[in-house]
């Protein structure tokens, strides 16, 4: 049931994904940067809270007042940054649910992401604590439909001596001592969310935790133009003696307020634990199949300690040790836990070259279900199958635009379980082979890799960036590089034919040159 889920919430994530890329270019599509958005906005929070706190009163009378004189009297810059604050928080709220849904739509909380998924779901009550409790603070009608709502949700439970609600059923129980409580909540569950959003990303190498300079910027633009347009402002003063009859609630944060005045606080309760144990357990509900991921496998004999397979796994599942028999040496050790059988490792190593005289191809860390053999030997088959007028080779990647739909008279191709599994020596050699008029390279966006960084060590391979890198000339000449999500295989037909093209008119200038000098 979970996978027939994904797949069609895959399919719509990656339609989206396709039509925002024809809107704002991959580098700067926020699907593809939604974590990263979402530190960006926690960040605008933190810095415009500070300024926020440093002109409110924490006590019940002038609270509201001092945040009334903030927004009217101070609207050029605290009129602001309440806006900033506000929105920043809704979208945040907004990134983080669709960061959670995107990556159950891709599978990405099975085997060695399993420790991301399950610390993630923590954030998501103190994401939603921190915002109720900033709501509070105002102390406007909303602040008392909510203080009094949640602390009637928060009284159904059996673990409070005094009921809570109470506080806030008149002026004489509540207290500025309660108020200094909540502005220690709302400093402290932030700081809590941060330390947790530091751990949910410990075992993801390089994580972005910034977008980029061009998505950052025309986002904060945008918000502090939506704030000085449509800036954030507070209902009439909270009245513990009126209940509030209509208010507005902010859709984002509060959209189980409405099922708690229908329904009560135990069925909210009940359908909240249910959410997010199923959310814990959901990795083992649905588990990663034995042909899905099995862990890279180091051969001692071939390892030589160079450190370029631990370099570029994406989720540190490469450690170094002494080498077992070779004194002085080191090798690599794969953590099976942390593995995602993506095969980066495998197309860093620098005995994966085909180029070596053995029978049987066999690199210091090999992948057991696509071993650099196999990719030997279909690569072997594919050219066979070039007419001897020559054609082209494209390798692909089984996240991305189906290469195989492209094999054909005088184009073969091969997709691999991450393009980065491809080492370039076997780029190189490809091209070497006289019926191969040139070599495509493809796979996922870079910014859009399923394996997080396979797409962008491949281009600096590719361009002599990184270790191992495309070596000779002849190679280069010949290489091209398309990035084609799964739905954008016109796009890399399109390639294919403008490099068959090309080809065709340099092969015409050559036979042009030869027969200028036969005269």
């Amino acid at each position: 049931m979970s996978r027939a889920v994904e797949s069609a919430a895959r399919t719509v994530f990656v339609r989206i994904e396709a039509m925002l890329d024809r809107v704002f270019t991959p580098s700067c599509n926020p699907m593809f940067q939604l974590g990263a958005l979402s530190f960006l906005y926690f960040w605008i929070m933190a810095a415009t809270g500070i300024y926020l706190f440093i002109f409110f009163e924490t006590s019940m009378t002038e609270a509201y007042v001092s945040v009334e004189r903030l927004t009217r009297e101070q609207w050029y810059l605290g009129g602001v940054m309440r806006s900033l604050h506000r929105y920043a928080s809704a979208a945040m709220g907004v990134t983080v649910t669709i960061h959670l849904l995107r990556e159950f739509a891709l599978g990405r909380f099975r085997g060695a992401r399993t420790f991301s998924w399950i610390s993630g779901v923590p954030l998501l009550w103190l994401l939603f604590a921190s915002a109720i409790g900033g709501y509070i603070l105002v102390w406007d009608q909303l602040a008392q439909y909510v203080a009094i709502t949640t602390t009637e949700w928060l009284d159904w439970l059996p673990v409070f001596g005094d009921p809570l609600a109470r506080n806030f059923f008149s002026s004489g129980t509540l207290s500025d001592r309660l108020f200094s409580l909540l502005v220690f909540l709302h400093i402290a569950i932030p700081l809590f969310l941060l330390i947790g959003m530091l751990i949910h990303i410990k075992h993801i190498k390089l994580a972005k935790t910034l977008p980029t300079r061009v998505l950052m910027i025309t986002t904060g633009a945008a918000m502090v133009l939506v704030s000085l347009i449509h800036p954030a402002t507070s209902m009439p003063a909270a009245d513990l003696s009126v209940t509030p009859a209509l208010v507005d609630i902010d859709w984002v944060y509060m959209n189980l307020y409405p099922l708690l005045d229908s329904y009560g606080p135990g069925a909210v309760w009940a359908f909240l634990g249910v959410l997010t144990a199923g959310l814990i357990v959901l990795p083992r509900l649905s588990p990663t199949r034995a042909d899905e991921q099995r862990p890279a496998v180091v051969d001692p004999a071939n390892c030589n300690g160079c450190t370029w397979c631990f370099q570029d796994c994406p989720f540190e599942a490469v450690i170094m040790i002494p080498h077992e028999y070779k004194p002085g040496m080191r090798q690599a050790l794969v953590n099976p836990d942390r593995c995602t059988g993506c095969g980066i490792c495998a197309g860093a190593c620098p005995s994966a070259t085909p180029f070596r005289n053995v029978e049987e191809l066999v690199s210091g860390i090999e992948m057991p279900a696509y071993t650099l053999d196999s990719l030997r030997q279909g690569a072997r088959e594919a050219l066979a199958r070039l007419p001897e007028a020559g054609g082209a080779v494209i390798f692909g990647c089984d996240y991305a635009a189906d290469v195989g739909k492209l094999d054909g008279t005088d184009v073969v191709a091969l997709s691999l379980p991450c393009i980065a599994l491809l080492p370039p020596s076997f780029v190189d050699w490809v091209s070497r082979q006289p019926q191969v008029n040139g070599v495509l390279v493809s796979g996922c966006h870079p910014e859009a890799c399923f394996q997080r960084l396979g797409s962008e060590w491949v281009e600096q391979r590719m361009t002599g960036a990184r270790d191992p890198h495309l070596r000779t000339a002849a190679g280069r000449s010949k290489v091209e590089i398309c990035w084609a999500g799964p739905f954008e295989l016109d796009a890399l037909a399109e390639s294919v034919a403008d490099m068959g093209a090309a080809n065709r008119r340099a092969q015409s200038g050559a036979d042009e040159r030869a027969g200028e000098s036969a005269v």
